[in-house]
């Protein structure tokens, strides 16, 4: 990939991220990332091609920052691996996750909106994963409601208070889904 067009896309996202959707524009993108004016039209010809290569990079991104999952075997290292990705998404990363979530509501047609949904797709099957190999198949079907559980803190955490404690939410998540409602 071009210097050019991944310098647009980080500078695209950051956009998003700190100044809503209404920023992403071809001159504002070329502003951001200290390029000559027409570069980000030269690689995406119209707005609806820079928020489709825009949520493709951020997809991109957030799968190259997991990288190979680790092998969990037991509820405290999962409710650590969640806790870090939701501290990370919360954190360094906070802007992609906003621009995420911005650019999820934009994208009007499912095609454009193909990566994050597919990427959606591969963390549901991780966690539904994780969940059948350590608390069985009933665990497994609880995997929907870990997940929102997680994006819950998360949009909380990017939203409202950036440093919201969220170790004992996820444990209570974690648990609830290995084990099923309590009370």
């Amino acid at each position: 990939m071009s210097s050019t067009r991944t310098r647009a896309l980080d500078a695209a996202v950051t956009l998003v991220g700190t100044d809503g959707v209404r920023a992403l524009t071809h001159g504002r993108v070329d502003a951001a990332a200290d390029l000559p004016p027409g570069s980000t039209s030269n690689h995406f010809r119209t707005r609806s091609a820079l928020v489709a290569g825009v949520i493709a990079w951020i997809a991109e991104q957030e799968r190259r920052d997991a990288g190979a999952p680790a092998v969990i075997a037991s509820e405290e290292q999962f409710t650590t691996a969640l806790v870090r990705m939701i501290e990370a998404q919360s954190g360094p990363h906070a802007a992609r996750t906003r621009a995420r979530y911005a650019l999820f509501l934009e994208a009007g047609d499912e095609e454009a909106a193909a990566p994050l949904r597919a990427q959606r797709a591969i963390f549901h099957t991780w966690v539904e994963e994780i969940l059948r190999a350590i608390g069985g198949p009933d665990a497994a079907e609880r995997t929907t409601l870990l997940m929102a559980a997680c994006e819950g803190l998360l949009l909380h955490r990017i939203t409202v208070d950036p440093t919201a404690p969220i170790a004992a939410s996820v444990t209570t998540a974690v648990a609830a889904a290995l084990r099923g409602a309590t009370g």
